[in-house]
């Protein structure tokens, strides 16, 4: 008996030293675990992002280097990927949006198709420039005029000063301007007109504007080459660095327009049901931090949202005062009805 207990008491003794050894690889790889951080863990990873911003290939290779996620991108204006991912039920064709019109955002948002996120850097934004928890700004997208100086010396007119300046007879088919129910840039500059000047006035000026306007382009990157190429004599842009730099390459000259400057951020959101959802948020963080704002900054010189980050030597010549007065809830619960009348002026 007294053997039979003595064994009992080793075996016992055994298991327990055993039991202990499990726990404890347990617990060693429960703490490898949590301390593995989130960078880590997503290091080699691939995010997607379908994207309308300058510059976008460094932007997305800084962002590779600061955190091991590795971007793989779809150029496409926001109207586009509005309407695309409606058309396909909400399945998303990418994890990050970034850049284009905020008013295609708003839509979104509204439908469902944005995952519900805010970033701990959204508190260094200046709420006019942020939208909801599905988005927010991450610079903003001003728009002015771009004019070849050649062809306006040999017409021998004048460069526009003002939105008034283009519906002058001189400039009849000599303005290019992308579609605003494509172009992010192009819708903000009607809204800001309309909410500007009121219904009455702002249509019956877009309607005389379009007197001057051959044809609409189809995507908002387009009126500034057209004019860059001695095209068109001049183009309503987006006044980003991208085209202000071309002022250095070709006979072209920037104008932000002395009766007002529209403008609308630039938008940044996660897509509902995206396939990488910590690489996109990790993407987010990292663009509304202040080394990431100053980066995508020096790729595509903007105005950023953060407050403290300087505005890009080559826009210093931009006054904010002169921003148009907007509701930028408006962009959104405006969009339908605002394109459905651009559509009966211009005859689509």
């Amino acid at each position: 008996m007294k053997k039979f207990t003595s064994f009992f008491l080793i075996m016992t003794m055994l298991i327990v030293a055993l039991s202990g050894c499990t726990s404890n690889n347990n617990n060693d790889q429960v703490v490898n675990e949590g301390s593995s951080s989130e960078e880590t863990s997503l290091d080699g990873s691939t995010l997607t992002v379908v994207a309308a911003y300058g510059g976008k290939e460094e932007i997305f290779a800084a962002f590779t280097n600061d955190t091991g996620v590795n971007v793989e991108f779809l150029d496409m204006s926001s109207g586009e990927v509005l309407a695309r991912t409606e058309a396909e039920g909400g399945k998303p064709m990418a994890d990050v949006w970034f850049g284009g019109g905020a008013d295609s955002f708003i839509v979104a948002g509204e439908k469902g198709l944005l995952e519900d996120y805010v970033s701990e850097e959204e508190q260094f934004v200046d709420d006019k420039y942020k939208g909801d928890n599905y988005w927010t700004g991450i610079s903003l997208v001003t728009a002015g005029f771009m004019v070849n100086t050649d062809i306006l010396e040999e017409k021998g007119i004048e460069a526009p000063k003002t939105w008034q300046d283009l519906l002058k007879s001189e400039y009849k088919d000599e303005i290019a301007m992308a579609d605003p129910a494509i172009s992010g840039t192009n819708y903000a500059v009607v809204n800001s007109i309309l909410q500007s000047m009121g219904e009455e006035e702002g249509w019956a000026y877009l309607e005389a504007l379009n007197e001057n306007i051959p044809f609409y382009f189809q995507r908002g990157g387009e009126p500034p080459n057209k004019v860059a190429a001695g095209e068109m004599a001049i183009g309503i842009i987006p006044m980003s660095g991208e085209f202000v730099a071309m002022e250095d390459k070709f006979p072209v000259m920037t104008i932000y327009p002395e009766d007002g400057i529209p403008w609308v951020p630039a938008g940044l959101a996660i897509f509902k049901n995206a396939d990488n959802l910590e690489a996109a948020k990790a993407f987010v963080d990292w663009a509304l931090s202040a080394k990431g704002q100053e980066i995508i900054r020096d790729m595509d010189p903007r105005v950023m949202v953060r407050n403290d980050v300087a505005i890009p030597e080559l826009m210093s010549n931009i006054n904010l005062a002169n921003l148009m007065d907007i509701d930028l809830l408006k962009f959104g619960s405006q969009r339908d009805d605002i394109l459905e009348h651009w559509s009966q002026i211009v005859g689509n």
